[in-house]
């Protein structure tokens, strides 16, 4: 599944946890530290919980940038490069700030031929993005055109953070977006 731009770009936040402007503060601290500690030890070596300790970070700070990947290394006895092929072969792992809701949008052929164009014309018309994988004004949104939802029997699929929405067309747009604004 390709995120397009989000992988290469995006607006940095300013303020939020989604932001980028404090330095890094470590997150595998206190409770994420024990639960890190844990994970752990469900694995054959530290090295097998890279994936989930990602996502430990991601959800905390809202991106993986290049200080939270060395903290994972050092954290997981791994190089920060190693962490760092790992976060850039994937395209689940923001590698810039994200708005706080992170909009994809399939347009794969079956929901390019449903009208997915228009979907991603009308998020990124409401929520004032203006272009893929740029950030709003207020830091709410992100838009991203993805290549397969896995859904192609509901066109068009849309993703809002880890919430699944099905048959979204311009029309219901609006009312996608009430409910995260």
């Amino acid at each position: 599944m390709s995120h397009g731009p989000s992988a290469s770009g995006g607006a940095a936040l300013k303020g939020g946890h989604h932001g980028s402007g404090d330095p890094h503060v470590p997150v595998f601290t206190g409770e994420t530290r024990t639960k890190l500690d844990d994970l752990v030890t469900r694995y054959p070596n530290k090295q097998a919980a890279l994936l989930p300790a990602l996502w430990m970070l991601q959800d905390a700070r809202g991106w993986v940038s290049e200080e939270g990947m060395a903290e994972v290394a050092q954290m997981l006895d791994l190089t920060p490069a190693y962490v760092q092929g790992v976060v850039t072969f994937y395209t689940m792992y923001h590698q810039h700030p994200v708005g706080k809701y992170f909009i994809q949008v399939c347009t794969t052929s079956p929901c390019g031929v449903c009208g997915a164009e228009d979907v991603v014309k009308a998020f990124l018309d409401k929520t004032g993005c203006g272009e893929l994988g740029v950030t709003s004004p207020d830091g709410k949104f992100t838009v991203i055109e993805v290549e397969c939802l896995g859904a192609c029997g509901f066109a068009t699929p849309v993703m809002v953070n880890a919430d699944f929405l099905e048959s979204v067309t311009p029309e219901t747009v609006p009312d996608v977006l009430k409910r995260y604004g």
